[in-house]
């Protein structure tokens, strides 16, 4: 259809998982991306509400790895490679997802207008852990950009020190 993204379009290699974890910082800035235009699409499509898909998705690593998981599975099912069934079951899959994704919400607290950090469970003999107060939600394409930003230059810091180690 005219104007619809073309999130996944420039990849070289087939669709595969990914690891956020590993990404060095110019991979995670194409996949951030490629993930927002993703979810932005899918929310937009489907009609998502922020009970399933909040504005702030991007803050709560739970919500990015369910999101990233569908992401990857929908490249892989509507790949030209792909079965000509691949799509009905993605459509399953991504009912799961979205129960999932419900839970993931409701745990975490995150809403239409506001957002606080998911909050963390503090073992015995651990620090404890202040995840900090609720935000207000004024401009999620704004913050987006202001959290891939951070992440990506956290990235590049922690691979400058890796490197560094390297030559001494």
């Amino acid at each position: 259809m005219e104007g619809e993204p073309t999130f996944g379009t420039d990849r070289d290699l087939p669709p595969g998982p990914i690891n956020w974890n590993l990404l060095d910082a110019p991979t995670a800035a194409i996949e951030w991306r490629d993930l927002d235009m993703f979810v932005t699409w899918l929310k937009n499509t489907f009609g998502l509400p922020p009970a399933i898909v909040p504005p702030y998705w991007h803050r709560h690593d739970e919500l990015i790895w369910e999101l990233s998981a569908l992401h990857t599975h929908f490249l892989a099912c509507y790949d030209d490679a792909a079965s000509p069934s691949a799509p009905v079951l993605w459509m399953r899959e991504f009912a799961d997802c979205r129960q999932r994704l419900r839970d993931w919400v409701a745990a975490c607290g995150t809403r239409l207008d506001r957002d606080r950090p998911t909050r963390q469970t503090t073992w015995p003999g651990e620090p404890a852990v202040d995840a900090g107060g609720e935000a207000e939600i004024t401009d999620r394409n704004a913050d987006f950009e202001r959290f891939v930003h951070e992440d990506v230059s956290r990235r590049s810091h922690a691979e400058e020190i890796a490197r560094h180690q390297l030559l001494a």
